[in-house]
């Protein structure tokens, strides 16, 4: 059997079980599916930190501040969140709805040295913000680079 055989029969593989699993497509994440997407959607989040603090940043665009709920277990960091919007268009020959839902939720485990009772919060521009303060002793052992040579 030569390379080239080889070559093509494994291009048909992917064409074979694409074709075999597209009934299942509209309930999960594959080709434009929703239940995937409103199930396994997390928002991106960058940590950073700095000399004194840890800054969380979520982007969540679209929500309220009143959506999100931030929670503190231990060294546990929980950010979560739920939305949703109802729209209806009546009219005397029909009724249309459309539903939007959206749900996350996000854990961290926070390093030592984080002073718990004065993380702070705020949302804005789509943008959720966290501000963790660094206890006095973790500030002084703050990240050092160190030069490669």
């Amino acid at each position: 059997m030569a390379t080239k055989d080889l070559i093509r029969r494994a291009e048909t593989l992917p064409s074979i079980f694409h074709d075999f699993f597209k009934p299942w497509d509209r309930w999960f994440d594959t080709e434009g599916g929703t239940l995937g997407q409103t199930m396994m959607t997390v928002p991106a989040v960058n940590i950073v930190e700095r000399q004194d603090h840890y800054e969380i940043s979520l982007a969540a665009p679209g929500m309220k501040k009143d959506d999100f709920n931030v929670d503190v277990e231990g060294n546990l960091l929980t950010i979560s969140a739920e939305s949703s919007q109802q729209k209806q268009d009546s009219n005397e020959r029909h009724t249309r709805r459309e539903f939007s839902f959206t749900s996350f939720s996000r854990a961290f485990t926070m390093p030592e040295g984080v002073v718990k009772d004065k993380i702070d919060a705020s949302y804005e521009n789509g943008l959720l913000k966290l501000t963790l303060p660094k206890t006095e002793e973790a500030k002084k052992m703050a990240s050092k680079h160190i030069n490669v040579k």
